[in-house]
């Protein structure tokens, strides 16, 4: 009888090895899974990051070159003076989102005050800079979508089951979404 039992127990151990194996693996997946998702929002966030700083380097050269034709408009450059110095102090995602919205406004702004200018529109320095600025726009809003879609395949993971449970195992919250102002949601205006 002892013979019967004992392949018996030996089998029984490695079932249960088996078992605890098929398990740590799975639990180690969920776990990885949530970190390599965090990990690529904040790879996001710092590419996005590095696009806002070429821009707000590239700004003082867009007000110096606006400001040799329009030297009358101070407020507007010292708007954009401001807007740029809080987007470089923002520490945040909520606070750079807003200081980057603030800077867009200002730059408008700026591109408003150039519409009067033909000759400051015909210089080759200021369509430079504009052509740079354009680039570097485009290159934050594909930032900007890699990050979103990012932050919703993590949001997503921890805020479904099983992952729901690892997160807050792990006491992983939620991302925040790097979301455009009211004023840039609003229709434009076209008038003739």
């Amino acid at each position: 009888m002892i013979e019967l039992i004992a392949p018996l127990l030996q089998l029984e151990w490695i079932i249960a090895l088996l078992v605890f194996l098929i398990v740590s693996l799975y639990f180690g997946y969920q776990y990885n899974r949530i970190i390599v998702l965090s990990n690529r929002i904040d790879n996001a966030w710092a590419q996005i990051d590095v696009q806002l700083k070429k821009r707000a380097d590239l700004v003082p050269n867009l007000v110096e070159t606006v400001k040799g034709y329009a030297k009358h408009e101070k407020s507007v450059f010292e708007n954009v003076t401001k807007a740029r110095s809080a987007m470089l102090g923002a520490k945040t995602i909520e606070e750079k989102a807003k200081s980057y919205n603030v800077l867009t406004d200002a730059l408008k702004t700026i591109f408003a005050v150039a519409e009067n200018y033909p000759q400051l529109k015909a210089s080759e320095n200021f369509k430079l800079l504009q052509e740079q600025l354009d680039g570097i726009e485009s290159k934050v809003a594909y930032a900007r979508q890699f990050f979103n879609d990012s932050t919703l395949s993590y949001n997503n993971k921890i805020q479904t089951v099983p992952g729901k449970w690892w997160a807050k195992m792990m006491k992983k919250t939620a991302k925040p979404y790097f979301e455009i102002s009211e004023k840039e949601r609003a229709p434009v205006k076209v008038s003739f």
